[in-house]
């Protein structure tokens, strides 16, 4: 592979890709403003000049990262953390907050001029939250570095061989940004601290014996009895439980405390969840609730709907939907979540709706639910890939609205596509939900009606 010339340009950056980069045309060598082979500038917002230095290759595109901002854009802030740039974990803290979202928004629209062909009669005003200290949930990459003779933990760089030296996070709930020294000095003194890749976090309610929030640390060889009393002291230190990961999933189980209650709470529908350390939950605790008040506002739910809800996970839309409609049906894919959803129905006094495991990718012609009474309504919250093949199975003439959220906007733009150019549906209402404020994903939600 021909080296790469890291030799500064200058280019003037046009856009804003879907992952955060600033998009140019590389100059050819004959004039500044003639244009050349795009390229994707880290660090670059739209409306700015910059020296870039190439960071990559490819046939159609280059990559570059920003050496100096010779003209700012009006929209470019100090980011707050002292990591960004170098940890992957935020790509537009330099960007302002409320351009942001606007963003996130145009890149949603192009998908469904680009992908879907289609266009939504009404575009939904942007629903955000909590922009800092607002992630319960998260993976911390673990790696010992004897060149600098401590343990990392923390997010990757953006060049994903590295983890990251960082010692706050300022996305992240604070119980866990305040306590990343303090961890990296735990697994750093530990027997197994070569042996341990990653920890988890995630945060739920308050318990009376702990905070709320659990860490689940993975492990490669057995844990000495030293480095388990390290990690329960530690625990008792910062109130947090913490679970064992010394094989798959299944593997999981509690150091500290005995039997720690994972919980948290939907006020609005007097709903509490019970969940496992490592299940999904909705990273952003304030933005859920108002994502799951918005879906149902959409969906208007009457006390006769029987509703079908895919991709139901725990249940977080489908138990507050069983409050106010006759039947909810919440088909997932993983056993074990369906599960705890049924414990989540009878724990909350609901037995108004029913879960199945379905694997929702595959042929379902087979399937008990979709077999039996017709349903009014359909709510779907599919994984990145969409839901194209479980929508091209089901009997959409029984549905009289659909309300899709999606974590993918080019995902969402190919199933619109399907659902108005192929099956007639309209695409009435359509817009962003801020889930990852600073990062670049998409989080977005659409309306379709007959």
């Amino acid at each position: 592979m021909a080296r790469i010339d890291q030799t500064p340009f200058e280019v003037e950056i046009t856009d804003l890709t879907h992952d955060g980069r600033g998009v140019a045309r590389r100059p050819d060598g004959k004039t500044p403003s003639e244009s050349g082979k795009a390229v994707f500038v880290a660090g670059a917002l739209p409306d700015e000049r910059v020296m870039a230095s190439q960071t990559g290759r490819h046939r159609s595109f280059d990559e570059a990262k920003t050496v100096e901002v010779l003209h700012a854009a009006l929209e470019r802030v100090t980011p707050r953390c002292p990591h960004f740039g170098t940890c992957s974990g935020c790509a537009l803290q330099h960007y302002a907050e409320d351009k942001q979202i606007l963003a996130k928004q145009r890149v949603l629209m192009e998908n469904f001029e680009r992908i879907g062909h289609v266009a939504p009669e009404r575009i939904l005003a942007p629903l955000t939250d909590a922009s800092w200290g607002y992630r319960r949930k998260g993976r911390f990459s673990v790696r010992r570095v004897e060149k600098k003779d401590k343990t990392l933990v923390g997010f990757r760089e953006t060049d994903p061989r590295f983890v990251a030296d960082i010692r706050e996070c300022h996305t992240v709930i604070p119980q866990i940004s305040d306590a990343l020294p303090a961890l990296s000095a735990l697994v750093d003194g530990m027997q197994a601290r070569r042996e341990i890749p990653q920890i988890e976090f995630i945060a739920g309610d308050p318990q009376e014996d702990f905070s709320g929030i659990a860490l689940t640390v993975r492990h490669l060889a057995p844990l000495s009895e030293a480095d388990r009393e390290a990690l329960v002291a530690f625990a008792k230190t910062h109130r947090f439980a913490i679970f064992l990961q010394p094989g798959g999933v299944d593997s999981v189980h509690p150091l500290w405390p005995a039997e720690p209650k994972l919980a948290f709470s939907l006020a609005p529908w007097n709903l509490e969840f019970l969940f496992r350390p490592l299940d999904f939950i909705q990273v952003n605790a304030g933005l859920n609730g108002k994502m799951i008040q918005h879906a149902l506002d959409l969906l208007d739910p009457q006390p006769d709907d029987r509703v079908l809800d895919l991709f139901a996970g725990l249940g977080n839309f489908t138990l507050p939907l069983a409050r106010q409609v006759r039947e909810v049906v919440g088909v997932e894919g993983e056993a074990g979540l369906v599960r705890r959803a049924r414990e989540n129905a009878a724990h909350n006094g609901i037995a108004n709706a029913q879960f199945h495991a379905a694997d929702l990718a595959k042929d379902l012609s087979g399937e008990y639910w979709m077999k039996g009474h017709p349903f009014d309504k359909l709510l779907l919250d599919p994984p990145r890939s969409g839901a194209d093949v479980v929508l091209a199975q089901l009997p959409l003439k029984q549905f009289q609205r659909i309300v899709y959220v999606s974590c993918h906007p080019a995902s969402l733009a190919r199933d619109a596509g399907y659902l108005v150019n192929e099956k007639g549906w309209k695409l009435k209402a359509a817009g962003v939900m801020d889930m990852f404020p600073h990062t670049a994903h998409v989080e977005s939600i659409a309306l379709f009606e007959r």
